[in-house]
């Protein structure tokens, strides 16, 4: 088994070199490590839609996907003569037996907060941040969404104690925030609407961490929903003839309560 999953790696490696070759592919010669990592990027949220349909073969396929992103983009590398494949294997092997100590060495841990103030500390030992000198906030991708990378700040946040103690102060900013959302809607300034919108959601975000919610996964399971309960509609008014702009408001509205009535009886 391990020889044929080696032939495989190889393989797919060879096809790359193969597909950017001058007598190649014209597409994949002329891509360029910014165009892959957006490739890369759609193929990792392709791999989570097959996590979440619950299909083996759909995510073996998409991690396929994947890995053919990164080993495309270890090919650019190496032809750059930065690294190859192989280079970046070692790494994270190395790394991943240095920040688990507990499991390659002898340290002694008693639960998973130690396991993570230890890989703290050991990131800390690799220079990859000064702590006197740098933001705990640091290392945290720019181009990660949003809401992500909210929960992500927050919670880095809440473990250096700046928090609040309960799930009441959280309803409690959220009151204040909606309050000052309220406001600034009245007032009619697109700036401030946008400012106040922005601290609704971390407000939120914050009370996800304190119910132990994933906000990425509440927002995906609200926008399957509401793409079920629409789709029921253009449903409806498909037999009476009709399209949405064809409908009245109130003809919608009834087909949406349908639709959450026929939920509730699931």
């Amino acid at each position: 088994m391990k020889d044929q999953q080696k032939y495989s790696f190889s393989r797919i490696t060879k096809i790359i070199d193969r597909l950017r070759a001058p007598d190649g592919c014209l597409w994949d010669q002329q891509q360029k490590k910014e165009d892959v990592g957006r490739y890369l990027m759609e193929e990792a949220y392709e791999v989570i839609d097959a996590i979440d349909d619950g299909s083996p073969d759909a995510l073996k396929e998409e991690l396929g996907d994947v890995l053919f992103q990164i080993l495309f983009l270890a090919t650019l590398s190496d032809e750059k003569g930065e690294f190859d494949i192989s280079d970046v294997v070692d790494i994270v092997s190395e790394k991943m037996i240095r920040r688990h100590p507990h499991v390659f060495g002898d340290t002694k841990v008693r639960d998973v907060e130690e396991i993570l103030s230890n890989w703290k500390e050991i990131k800390n030992r690799e220079g990859k941040k000064e702590i006197k000198d740098e933001s705990l906030l640091r290392g945290i991708p720019r181009s990660m969404p949003p809401l992500m990378a909210a929960h992500k700040v927050t919670g880095r946040a809440s473990r250096e104690g700046f928090d609040w103690k309960d799930t009441d102060g959280v309803m409690e900013k959220i009151d204040e925030e909606m309050k000052e959302l309220r406001e600034a809607v009245s007032g009619g300034k697109k700036d401030r609407i946008e400012n106040e919108i922005g601290d609704m959601f971390l407000s939120l975000v914050n009370l996800c961490r304190f119910t132990g919610t994933d906000p990425e996964n509440a927002l995906k399971f609200s926008l399957r929903k509401f793409a079920e309960r629409f789709s029921f509609i253009e449903e409806g008014l498909r037999k009476k003839g009709k399209s949405p702009r064809d409908a009245s408001l109130k003809e919608m509205d009834n087909l949406w309560n349908k639709a959450k009535e026929i939920e509730k009886g699931n």
